[in-house]
């Protein structure tokens, strides 16, 4: 039965996604949401929630890579090592219970966000 909602929750979720650009935006706001609560937890000394929000942000970012269509040029290659540096901090953080690798992660993140917002602003002129 749980699993039933849980599909249920999924499948109405994947229908109010318009688009891949949609999706990414939401994926970049999701690393901004879940790597506060994580630098939150560390301030607040709770481990277990540091270490609950910081997977959801490597979650993404693995999820980021895994989408990235090489076929496209570089900046496939160019995203994939900032990615890949972006797990490498919030591992960082993990580990030694800081916030300065969290602050790289969201301070990165914004500027991925504004960036896309801006290219896809840009392609709906078009």
């Amino acid at each position: 039965m749980r699993s039933n909602l849980a599909y249920n929750a999924y499948s109405q979720n994947n229908l109010s996604i318009e688009s891949s650009e949609k999706l990414i935006k939401m994926l970049y706001e999701g690393v901004l949401r879940f790597t506060s609560m994580g630098k939150r937890a560390i301030e607040s000394g709770d481990i277990e929630k540091r270490v609950y929000w910081i997977n959801r942000s490597t979650a993404i970012f693995a999820e980021l890579i895994n989408s990235l269509n090489y076929d496209g040029g570089n900046v496939a290659h160019y995203l994939s090592g900032l990615y890949t540096q972006q797990l490498k901090l919030l591992a960082e953080a993990n580990i030694t219970n800081q916030t300065q690798p969290l602050d790289e992660v969201i301070h990165v993140t914004r500027e991925l966000l504004s960036v896309w917002n801006e290219v896809n602003a840009y392609d709906m002129v078009e």
